[in-house]
């Protein structure tokens, strides 16, 4: 029996139309992955492409967005090619900058406010990378930057740059985070000794250092929890 296409199916069934008159809260992932795709392929619909990508992420969304393109096509999965994986790609990174931005509006009142601002840049990464985020009189972000980025196990800081990343933007207060690629969660003799250098620095241009934060898979590591600032 030949398997309909989605211009076959009942106007209910079909995703873009079932959007429009009930809106996207009313579709599944793999519904609302199959707007995207739009077209199918002579072995499937745009659906059956959408369920496959889902189902070799367990039907979890933010494991595909941190695939890339060239990775998405590497599945090899019939009728999903360079200009749909490009659109998921970039759907997917317009939702993670929207969130993104929602958190950066928020007080930050806690390690825990910070770590769900970091984890989303940082923690998915297989290179180490440190950030600053620089915050105004009222402990709202302002601004973030990378400083520097390197290999598995280290990447090289200069507080300089931090600090006149801090000075750009008015910043009153900054909060600085690097990843652990390992999945170690534990501060380095270096990481300690990093972070001294840096609040001392700051203290001299009048800015609080509030945090050096680690992130990881496996959560986050808080300097300021732990007692490390002091």
């Amino acid at each position: 029996m030949k398997q309909k296409t989605i211009k076959e199916w009942a106007a209910d069934d079909r995703p873009r139309e079932k959007l429009i008159e009930k809106g996207a809260t009313a579709l599944s992932n793999a519904e609302l992955l199959a707007i995207l795709i739009n077209t199918g392929s002579a072995k499937g619909s745009a659906l059956d492409i959408a369920k496959t990508l889902l189902d070799l992420h367990g039907n979890k969304l933010h494991l595909i967005s941190r695939l890339t393109v060239t990775e998405i096509m590497n599945y090899k999965i019939p009728g999903l090619g360079m200009a749909k994986a490009v659109a998921i790609h970039a759907a997917l990174s317009l939702s993670a900058r929207k969130e993104l931005e929602d958190k950066s509006r928020n007080q930050i009142t806690s390690s825990n406010d910070m770590a769900a601002f970091l984890i989303p840049h940082m923690a998915h990464l297989q290179y180490e990378v440190f950030m600053a985020v620089y915050l105004n009189n009222a402990n709202h972000i302002i601004h973030h930057r990378i400083i520097s980025s390197g290999g598995l196990s280290g990447t090289i800081v200069d507080i300089r740059v931090i600090l006149k990343g801090a000075i750009q933007c008015n910043a009153v207060a900054m909060v600085v985070a690097h990843n652990h690629p390992s999945g170690s969660l534990r501060p380095s003799d270096l990481d300690k000794k990093l972070t001294a250098k840096i609040r001392s620095a700051a203290r001299t241009m009048e800015i609080i250092l509030l945090d050096h934060i680690i992130v990881s898979d496996n959560g986050f590591y808080s300097f300021l929890d732990n007692n490390l600032l002091e």
